[in-house]
């Protein structure tokens, strides 16, 4: 077989192409197991069902179906992609995709401005009954079973710049604040690097109390893992531990500690258990743990002694590492110390 170049691929592609001519690619197993589920139980007229009230009959531009939309949002959930953007970019790279979401070879895949516009249009208690409807087939499926959970949550950087926040009580903006502060210091005329040296010398300079982005009033200033200050929002999940299914996820403000947070994510988990065990078809063998949810698990962050009370109360076993104390170490070695002593005067007496 002689070597092929790339200056003799070079050509004139042809005007005109037969669609049997087209490129083709296999269906991704992953996904078409996926979409045979959901045709299987008849996803599609469940959520055009449940969206047809956001859509007008005759007028406006050719919208995104509904069973598209939540298909590309099964695409960032399965993929990792947290953007609207990338989602459309991944669609649109993707023959294996293509065929997922049910998108001709002729046809243009959804962009990041529809897919936005789709989210907006359709309101939250129509994607948590969405969300529930796939609890359900997890369910059916023996795949939920509601006992065991563990909860745990993540920072996301919201979609709003940190240079756009405005001061809650007069709307003020960071600028302009900066600009009165240096005149109040002496300087009539401040410029960027007055600013600047003026910011990083300040104390206190990025309160949620005073601070605020217009754009986008549930972002949070927050400290980031990486260290750097952006507004971010507060993803907390709740899975099932014997199947590792979410079982509920909620949204909260960034600067909202873990122990304040978690009382809602677990009554919202206890909610879809619930409500799964109240749907179920009657069984001598049930698929959901009937008395609900009677153990959590988290990491260290989530451990007070008055959020470990409140769930004694009300009846719900933890598995919590508890923090390690400042000056632990010393008072242990002390112990140790002490006792050493003690067990040398027993022998010698």
């Amino acid at each position: 077989m002689g070597m092929g170049t790339r200056r003799r691929r070079q050509r004139q592609e042809r005007l005109w192409i037969s669609h049997t001519e087209l490129a083709k690619g296999p269906a991704h197993p992953f996904y078409k197991r996926v979409n045979e589920l959901l045709e299987a139980e008849r996803f599609d007229e469940f959520a055009e069902r449940e969206c047809a009230r956001f859509y007008a009959e005759n007028n406006g531009r050719p919208s995104l179906a509904p069973g598209i939309y939540f298909r590309l949002l099964l695409v960032g959930y399965f993929e990792g992609i947290d953007s609207e953007r990338g989602i459309a970019w991944r669609a649109a790279d993707s023959l294996g995709l293509r065929k997922f979401l049910g998108i001709g070879l002729d046809e243009q895949t959804p962009d990041h401005s529809t897919i936005s516009r789709t989210r907006r249009l359709i309101d939250v208690e129509t994607h948590q009954q969405v969300f529930l409807w796939i609890l359900e087939r997890l369910r059916d499926q023996g795949l939920l079973k509601g006992r065991s959970v563990g909860i745990d949550a993540t920072t996301l950087e919201a979609n709003a710049a940190m240079r756009s926040i405005v001061r809650r009580d007069t709307g003020e903006s960071y600028e302009e604040f900066l600009k009165d502060l240096a005149r109040a210091s002496g300087i009539a005329t401040p410029t960027r690097e007055d600013l600047g040296r003026l910011d990083r010398t300040r104390k206190n300079k990025a309160s949620n109390k005073d601070w605020v982005n217009p754009h986008e009033g549930d972002a949070r200033i927050t400290k980031m893992k990486d260290g750097r200050t952006h507004l971010a929002h507060k993803a907390e999940h709740a899975v099932d531990l014997e199947s590792g299914a979410a079982l509920a996820v909620t949204l909260q403000e960034a600067d909202h500690g873990d122990t304040t947070t978690v009382v809602e994510t677990l009554a919202q988990a206890g909610e879809n258990a619930a409500e799964m065990i109240a749907t179920e078809e009657p069984s001598e063998k049930p698929k959901m743990h009937l008395p609900g949810i009677e153990e959590m698990v988290t990491d260290k962050g989530y451990h007070s002694g008055a959020m470990l009370v409140n769930l004694k109360g009300v009846k719900v076993r933890t598995y919590i590492p508890e923090k390690k104390q400042k000056g632990q170490r010393h008072w242990d070695g002390k112990r140790e110390e002490q006792q050493a002593v003690y067990a040398n005067r027993r022998r010698v007496n």
